[in-house]
């Protein structure tokens, strides 16, 4: 069992500015900690959206230094309390600046994405102010369905696993592990995914 990375700096360094690990974090960990065996072949992990950096430091305790991990984050304070985690629990993850993958040419080379985004329904304009602003709004107003990050992502070809595409991300065998609440509509999530060559299993669901 892997033990949950050292967090306690995240509070007491950046107090409310970056989102601090919740149950909805603690789930993702789970999910990739049930995976262990299937993700021993993980060459490179990229997480959007990292916040305090706590999974991806988990999946790098996971899954050994043989795997590269980059996370991305539009609030810079979150890719430096990342550098921090990754520090303080002594593991090497890079952060960027951006939205999503704005910017990251890693087309098909994803063999592990990670994306806990901004569930919480809202109304589409309180999202869009949110993701300009750059802070912690950023990482939990989801707009009117509480996807529409995520919604943007697919419509744009991101999470794809058909090489012939040109925008997709992940590698042909790569995994996207995402959390989701019962008001994101899992079941339509499930069926645009498939519809884009993943196959989809439902592992929880939040219900808030």
């Amino acid at each position: 069992m892997i033990p949950t990375p050292d967090i306690v700096h995240v509070r007491r360094e950046y107090g409310d500015a970056v989102y601090d690990p919740a149950e909805d974090t603690f789930a993702l960990m789970d999910a990739l900690e049930a995976d262990h065996e299937f993700l021993r072949s993980v060459n490179f992990c990229l997480e959007i959206g990292c916040g305090s950096g706590c999974v991806s430091a988990f999946a790098a305790q996971l899954l050994g230094p043989s795997a590269a991990f980059v996370c991305t984050d539009i609030n810079p304070l979150a890719t430096k309390c990342t550098k921090r985690t990754a520090s303080i629990n002594h593991v090497e993850i890079d952060s960027v600046i951006t939205s999503t993958l704005e910017g990251m040419r890693v087309k098909g080379a994803v063999d592990l994405l990670l994306f806990n985004p901004p569930y919480v329904v809202t109304s589409d304009e309180e999202e869009i102010a949110a993701q300009q602003h750059a802070s912690i709004e950023g990482s939990w107003a989801g707009g009117i369905y509480g996807t529409r990050l995520l919604q943007q992502m697919i419509d744009d070809g991101l999470i794809e696993v058909r090489i012939y595409l040109k925008q997709e991300t992940l590698h042909s065998q790569g995994r996207f592990y995402l959390v989701a609440i019962k008001q994101n509509d899992p079941e339509g999530l499930v069926r645009q995914l498939q519809d884009r060559g993943l196959d989809v299993e439902v592992s929880y669901v939040f219900l808030m």
